[in-house]
């Protein structure tokens, strides 16, 4: 078992901190203050291969291992979470057309959002259909050669700043099973887009709900085969949820690294920071949580490269651990900062709102826990899960 980055991960390692420290972080607090979406800095991240990480490289993807695309989003969002939590949105949905589209409507979308030409949405949630995702209601029916797609979507984020919507609808009976997944392009006829949502957090990218009214998009534009949305959105989720664990396990390594600046610079009673044994402690404490949550966040990507069965539940694991640490070690970085780390001078408040939805979305953590304590029950999980 060799713990080591191999030389290419090295290589991506070093192109992403490179990225984020020349073309995010000087323009992150400013992105969040204004609640501007960076286009042309993703558009960038798209020539560098960012847009389309994993996507099938028949298509202009690069399709890199899940552990090395971990690695990337990493380094990315230690520069700013909510622009490189809306990238891993985009590099799935980009994934979802490539592995599942036909080709033809590959060929014609896929070079686009894996170059960042074209941004993507993932459009899976509803109003009443959030954790409970398999009693989504939009529905799309089937008129001669196309479907017609009618319901609405809630909390997607890019909508409205986007040129491809990845949409789950119901084209049969209730349950997973009646689930399929379409491209739908943004600007269809039909589609409307709500208000900007007011967050506490993620302000890089706009969040809206969408409605589509009587939206007719080609028989073509169908994922996959009827009845297989479902499949499609939990197989990108499980990806999604290494993916947001690993925004949480970025941000926190630059709160790590913002602590310890601080804990050495500042002086307090005649001495550093970095003196007092309590803060010691705490940035110790920090520091180990923070390299057992990468650890895991790495198991689930292999397990998910692997196409191991048992890939599902770790991914669980990896996102109910990864972005509580992340939550926790962003929280003391603030403390340790004092009455400077709640102000927007430092990065730490800005780290802080971005990383607490992470415990919510792509599966809430008390959901992650549901998928975990299943497996455990089971009669064989003391023989997979160890």
């Amino acid at each position: 078992m060799d713990f080591e980055l191999g030389d290419d991960q090295r290589a991506f390692q070093a192109a992403a901190r490179d990225f984020a420290a020349a073309e995010i972080a000087p323009y992150a607090a400013k992105w969040d203050e204004e609640r501007l979406f960076p286009r042309a800095a993703l558009r960038h991240a798209g020539e560098l291969g960012f847009c389309g990480l994993y996507a099938g490289a028949a298509y202009g993807g690069l399709g890199l291992p899940r552990l090395d695309a971990t690695i990337v989003f990493e380094e990315l969002a230690a520069a700013c979470p909510s622009t490189t939590a809306y990238l891993t949105i985009h590099n799935m949905a980009t994934w979802m057309v490539t592995a599942f589209a036909r080709p033809e409507v590959a060929s014609e979308w896929g070079p686009a959002l894996a170059r960042g030409d074209k941004l993507a949405s993932y459009c899976l949630t509803e109003a009443n259909a959030g954790s409970d995702a398999a009693s989504l209601r939009t529905s799309a029916r089937r008129d001669g050669g196309d479907w017609v797609i009618n319901g609405s979507k809630a909390f997607i984020s890019g909508a409205g700043a986007t040129d491809a919507l990845v949409v789950m609808a119901r084209t049969g009976q209730d349950g997973a099973k009646g689930i399929s997944a379409f491209l739908v392009p943004a600007d269809a006829p039909g589609v409307r887009y709500g208000r900007k949502e007011d967050k506490m957090g993620w302000n890089s990218q706009p969040t809206r709900a969408i409605a589509f009214d009587d939206v007719r998009i080609p028989a073509r534009h169908l994922l996959g085969e009827e009845g297989e949305g479902f499949r499609i959105a939990m197989k990108g989720l499980d990806g999604g949820r290494i993916n947001i664990a690993t925004c949480s396990v970025g941000a926190a390594q630059g709160a790590l690294a913002a602590a310890r600046r601080y804990m050495t610079e500042r002086r307090q009673f005649g001495r550093a920071l970095a003196e007092f044994q309590a803060l010691q402690f705490k940035l110790a404490d920090m520091a180990t949580e923070l390299v057992a949550a990468r650890q895991m966040v790495r198991l689930a990507a292999s397990k998910l490269d692997a196409d191991s069965p048992d890939a599902s539940v770790y991914c669980a694991m990896a996102k109910r651990f990864a972005t509580d640490v992340g939550f926790q070690v962003c929280n003391e970085a603030l403390q340790i900062h004092g009455g400077y780390g709640y102000i927007r001078e430092y990065p730490l408040e800005r780290w802080l709102r971005d990383v607490r939805v992470h415990q919510i979305l792509e599966g809430t953590n008390e959901i992650m826990r549901v998928i975990v304590a299943r497996r455990m029950l089971q009669d064989d999980a003391t023989e997979t899960i160890r």
